[in-house]
């Protein structure tokens, strides 16, 4: 059984990447297999670590965590005879809080405690704005942390809790967070969802059988075939038992802010978010980015993966051709061999293969997510280049990436993203092709079906990547030297 992390590859370096995907099941047997399965179908959001946490009436709560992917970890038949009951939750993890590589294991979620009236574990995808404060403040009054995570403050701050019951714990210690989280949460009977008041991340409920899921994306539930019942609401807490599903609303509400890159690149595109298909929301963003950004060229290509529906709505947008001009090698991946020192040099030709003859002599157009640094961008723009192609344009299915994501995100540095030190010409120099061009961010908010583009004023998605207004102040970030927007700008 593989625990090592898998190695990063070049190519994977120039994304921003999801923190993490949570999983939970109640009222089925071998809850475990379910809650594996679930973690499989949200790798994407997570591929450094994962857990499961179960319960069974002999054993009481049952417990593995791994490093690695959930393939490598939670298939055997004895890994999961070690993880017996009808109720368990799980969680996959790309660390944006807390310390990375085989030192990280500490970090590894779903975290538990015991409390006087029993047992609870909590997993959580979302980033807390507010975590540093919160555990200086945690530490002075004698709480001992086990890990550097963020999510462990949540934990410390149930056990401080004078709640009479786990949810209500969870109640008061989620009124004194701040920033984003979609929480799965388990005791011996009980399976908890809770979302911040903004709804920032998701989380879905679905009913499998007799038993009841809540997952981080409807995809999740494809593979265990359970029914999508409902998105869990911004502010919204429910706690499902073999009685049914209560819900309730703890916090003071609030105008949703659901993250508009979950639309652009997280989720998977065969999920469903807030009733849109994933798939058809990047084609007609694909198609905006046609309409904004017309270009006279041969062929439209996606960079793949994430660049393919986009490719396509503006391949039929614009009546260019669409073709596969790059072609992804599946079976390299995150779990190919350490390369040497010669063959990391070869850069994403590990991963990506240009198509020659189709590619040679061709105005082409390279539909992508996103630009995040731009080494990936021109070393793609060279294969194209060096397979003979007359020009290259880049056409890109999000605004220009100016601001960090403090809210479960993987970002750079500001100063290390291309779109904070450069003007779209400055960038298109930089990365040394024919054209580049973004969607707008009203084009962008047109296709995920806000016919009058971004409202100014009440702006209905977290777009702070792109607009730098953020709706949760970063405290600890601004407490350590962050500069928010300012008006001017």
């Amino acid at each position: 059984m593989s625990t090592a992390m898998p190695p990063a590859h070049p190519f994977d370096d120039d994304k921003l990447r999801e923190e993490c995907g949570v999983f939970g099941v109640v009222g089925v047997t071998d809850a475990s297999n379910f809650v594996a399965l679930g973690l499989h179908a949200l790798q994407h959001r997570g591929q450094e670590a994962g857990g499961i946490v179960t319960h069974d009436t002999e054993t009481g709560f049952n417990q593995q965590r791994r490093m690695g992917l959930v393939r490598d970890n939670f298939t055997s038949a004895s890994m999961m005879e070690r993880l017996p009951g009808m109720i368990g939750i799980g969680h996959v993890r790309y660390s944006t809080a807390g310390s990375k590589g085989q030192t990280a294991m500490r970090d590894v979620q779903p975290f538990f405690g015991e409390f006087s009236m029993g047992g609870a574990a909590i997993a959580h995808n979302g980033n807390i704005t507010n975590a540093l404060s919160l555990r200086r403040e945690l530490i002075e009054r004698g709480s001992i942390f086990q890990s550097s995570s963020d999510s462990e403050c949540i934990i410390h701050l149930m056990a401080r809790s004078m709640g009479r019951t786990i949810p209500d714990r969870m109640e008061e210690a989620l009124r004194k967070v701040e920033g984003a989280f979609s929480i799965v949460a388990m005791t011996r009977t009980k399976l908890i969802g809770c979302r911040d008041p903004l709804g920032v991340r998701p989380l879905v409920l679905g009913k499998i059988g007799d038993g009841w899921a809540l997952a981080s994306e409807t995809c999740a539930f494809d593979i265990i075939g359970a029914e999508f019942v409902r998105e869990i609401a911004p502010g919204e807490m429910v706690v499902v038992t073999d009685k049914g599903v209560a819900s309730h609303f703890p916090f003071r509400p609030n105008r949703s802010r659901f993250c508009i890159f979950e639309h652009v690149y997280f989720s998977r595109p065969d999920s469903i978010l807030g009733g849109r298909s994933v798939y058809e929301t990047r084609e007609n963003i694909g198609r905006e980015l046609a309409k904004e950004n017309p270009v006279d060229a041969d062929l439209v290509c996606p960079v793949p993966d994430s660049g393919t529906p986009a490719a396509i709505g503006y391949s039929l947008q614009s009546g260019i051709p669409y073709a596969m001009g790059i072609i992804r090698n599946q079976y390299m991946g995150r779990t190919f061999i350490e390369p040497t020192e010669s063959i990391r040099n070869m850069g994403v030709r590990l991963k990506l293969n240009v198509n020659r003859a189709l590619i040679k002599g061709k105005r082409v157009i390279l539909v992508d997510d996103s630009v995040v640094r731009g080494t990936t961008s021109r070393k793609i723009k060279d294969m194209i280049l060096d397979a003979g192609a007359a020009e290259v344009h880049f056409r890109i299915a999000s605004p220009p990436t100016a601001w960090p994501c403090f809210y479960g995100v993987d970002t750079p540095k500001r100063e290390k993203l291309l779109a904070a030190t450069m003007t779209e010409e400055e960038m298109r120099a930089h990365l040394g092709v024919d054209s580049l061009k973004f969607i707008t961010l009203d084009g962008l908010y047109r296709a995920v079906g806000e016919a009058k583009g971004r409202d100014a004023k009440a702006p209905a998605y977290c777009d702070a990547c792109f607009s730098g207004e953020y709706p949760v102040a970063p405290s600890d970030m601004i407490e350590q030297g962050f500069e928010a927007k300012t008006a001017a700008e």
